[in-house]
């Protein structure tokens, strides 16, 4: 087995090269010989954050300056969905960069970003990028995330519960959707019975969140709807794991009601 590397060292120069040579077919004017020696410099002595971002900056720098533009080029280079229902980093690492850039340089051209973040999502993801568009933009937010709901893409579908999940890990924290649990809960009712297991371990994730903040709300909107609607038992026995812990009668008695 060989030795251990951060993380962090792949977002250097290895990935300025790699972005690179996937950039110059699609742009004649990049300037790749700068761009890398560029990221070289500044990613020294920093931590995985810092280095994203250190590159993100860069793409805007040897980009063109419109970010219409720009985007496009970056969107020609994402290549081939992840047709697998996990491996978003593992195997999409490299876009990390690109979904940031979208991030914190394209929150003012909503449509083109959240466009650009569906098409990310299917071979990276988007569940951290999408966050400020959710805060700035919240109605225009939960009109694209009903869609997505039910998108044929499962990758696009998990976006809809991981990215507005209150306590997303590695993210920082956000309180529920318009300030109700109820937001929430309505994204998440076209996923209580998804066919794709990665999207059920998000719901369940997302359901888990909600209970260490709202448990009797999430309690009673599960009663009330369980009968009518199709929820599947992992996500409710999963969604429900930290009020079992702590012996919740509720949560105990609707994972007798399922078993």
């Amino acid at each position: 087995m060989g030795e251990y590397v951060s993380l962090k060292y792949y977002f250097g120069t290895e990935l300025a090269i790699r972005l690179a040579k996937l950039i110059e077919p699609h742009d004649t004017n990049f300037e790749a010989t700068a761009f890398i020696k560029t990221v070289s410099s500044l990613v020294e002595n920093k931590e995985l954050k810092q280095r994203v971002e250190v590159i993100t900056d860069a793409l805007r720098e040897f980009l063109p300056e419109n970010y219409e533009d720009s985007l496009s080029i970056l969107l020609q280079c994402l290549g081939p969905e992840n047709e697998k229902e996990e491996g978003m980093f593992k195997e999409g690492y490299f876009l990390m960069p690109v979904a940031f850039f979208v991030e914190k340089y394209g929150l003012d051209h909503f449509d083109l970003s959240m466009n650009a973040l569906h098409e990310i999502t299917k071979r990276h993801t988007s569940e951290y990028a999408i966050r400020p568009f959710l805060a700035k933009n919240t109605e225009k937010s939960i009109a694209y995330l009903k869609l997505w709901s039910v998108d044929t893409n499962p990758h696009v579908r998990r976006l809809v519960s991981e990215g507005t999940r209150p306590r997303l890990p590695w993210a920082k924290r956000i309180g529920w959707i318009k300030g109700e649990v109820e937001q929430n809960l309505q994204l998440l009712e076209p996923l209580m019975n998804d066919s794709s297991r990665y999207v059920r371990k998000s719901v369940a994730n997302h359901l888990n969140d909600l209970t260490k903040e709202s448990a009797d709300d999430v309690l009673l909107w599960i009663e009330n709807h369980m009968e009518q609607k199709a929820f599947h038992p992992q996500i409710l026995t999963h969604g429900l794991r930290s009020l079992r812990k702590l012996g919740n009668g509720k949560a105990l008695e609707i994972e007798e009601r399922i078993k």
